[in-house]
């Protein structure tokens, strides 16, 4: 062949993929390459010499990433091309800070290890993203069955309730089990409940935005449309009371407005929602103890008594030292001591990363969050179809409101809800729910393209 023709055939090749996955496929190169070197630094800080074993941490991880974008290019070709490897620098750098923290525990003579099975439970939550993308080509498939997937989430939502499989962990009633292996079924029902919400709302949009008397220049709706706001207010309620777990309970209700708002644009739900919400939080917090004291922690974390008390501030007043020690540029992955934050492998990773990578790590994890989210929203907003946009919003929504309450409460904003941050903790439950999310914004992104009139 000719330098004429090989000149010609380039740009065609080029041409016949679409540059978002070009440009993906240059980005997860990229996004591998600064997992392997948080990797390196890790073992230089903390061993001072690199072993092999840092391929099993960085290369099965990328290899599931790499076969999710094969998936793409075959079944995604026009899906959004910056979730994936977005998504995956966070995850990447969560198994590195993972393993600093193991790395700590093993000099601490601690068999309690979690990097390796991360890493299992990334490509395991990788490769079902895959399989998602693979099997559901267009987000209206889940549009026939939203009370399927209601019911579904209100199941798994009491599994944790269930004599033999329930589990109660750190006080919190969220995890089934047999044997060794724990699950929690909430991190899935919350990926449902926003199919199950996007389904119901655009079914009932008219009756929520137009129907109803006007009291006082503000229309408000008839009892029966009301009634689902009631019901899940109630529900949420249930869930902080039987579940003893305030952040998910302020995740699932705070799903529902947003979506409501979106189906409906009517501030009125907005309002009365937040009401109700800070209503039943500070009913709450003087009727169940374990609220009350995570309030009291939150207040007043230096006290004497919230910090020696079982279950009050000693976690909190860590996580803001490790902080304070990170400064601006932080200590460098390996140079801190984030092993001395209880749960800093789960839900005090952020405390953890903050402390290595200083402010400015804390402000690029915040933005890589806010990159998904915004493309998420980007989604949303450029579908031609109403499920679609409110499905895409919620589960957006869901992603930012976990980082809100994590990072709220880790810097002490607002009280600990025991969220965990989204594919930067230990955790399969979190992994698989949130690559899910990923999946599903994927799977719109692509066919909102496919849909656009020509």
């Amino acid at each position: 062949m000719s330098n004429v023709s090989i000149t010609t055939a380039i740009p065609m090749l080029l041409k016949a993929v679409p540059r978002s996955r070009n440009f993906e496929a240059v980005l997860l190169f990229w996004v591998s390459g600064m997992h392997a070197f948080a990797l390196a630094q890790v073992q230089l800080s903390v061993l001072q010499r690199m072993q092999w074993d840092m391929l099993f941490y960085w290369g099965l991880p990328t290899l599931a990433a790499l076969v999710m974008h094969y998936i793409l290019r075959k079944h995604a070709v026009s899906s959004d091309g910056l979730l994936l490897p977005l998504a995956f620098l966070l995850n990447g750098l969560g198994i590195a800070m993972i393993y600093r923290l193991d790395l700590a525990e093993i000099a601490r003579g601690s068999v309690d290890l979690y990097a390796e099975r991360q890493v299992w439970l990334t490509c395991f939550a990788i490769l079902a993203a895959a399989f998602i993308v693979r099997v559901f080509k267009d987000p209206l498939v889940l549009r026939k069955y939203p009370f399927i997937s209601g019911l579904g989430a209100i199941v798994l939502l009491a599994m944790p309730a269930f004599p033999v499989i329930g589990r109660t962990i750190n006080g919190a009633t969220l995890w089934i089990g047999v044997g060794d292996l724990t699950f929690q079924p909430g991190e899935i029902a919350k990926v449902l409940l926003a199919i199950f919400f996007a389904g119901y709302l655009v079914s009932r949009q008219a009756q929520l935005s137009e129907i109803g008397a006007r009291v006082f220049g503000v229309r408000l709706p008839r009892a029966k449309d009301l009634g689902p706001i009631l019901l899940f207010w109630i529900a949420s309620l249930g869930v902080l009371v039987l579940q003893r777990d305030l952040g998910t309970s302020i995740l699932y209700f705070g799903l529902f407005l947003v979506m409501i708002y979106t189906a409906t644009g009517r501030g009125f739900y907005v309002g009365i929602g937040i009401v109700m919400m800070i209503t039943g939080a500070l009913v709450a917090s003087r009727l169940f103890g374990y609220v009350e004291s995570r309030f009291d922690s939150w207040l007043d974390p230096f006290s004497q008594s919230n910090y020696e008390a079982v279950g009050g501030s000693y976690q909190i007043v860590q996580g803001l030292f490790g902080m304070a020690n990170g400064d601006v540029i932080g200590a460098g992955l390996g140079g801190g001591y984030p092993q001395l934050i209880p749960l800093a492998e789960s839900d005090f990773i952020f405390a953890a990363l903050g402390e290595e990578l200083g402010l400015a790590g804390v402000f690029a994890i915040l933005s890589i969050f806010l990159l998904i989210v915004y493309r998420g929203l980007r989604v949303a907003n450029s579908h031609p179809d109403d499920f679609s946009k409110l499905l895409a919003m919620g589960l957006s929504f869901v992603i930012a409101l976990q980082v809100f309450v994590v990072a709220g409460g880790v810097m002490g904003l607002l009280p600990l809800t025991g969220l965990t941050t989204p594919f930067l903790a230990a955790g399969g439950s979190s992994l698989l729910a949130n690559w899910s999310i990923i999946a599903l914004l994927l799977i719109t992104s692509h066919s909102s393209l496919r849909k656009k009139p020509v």
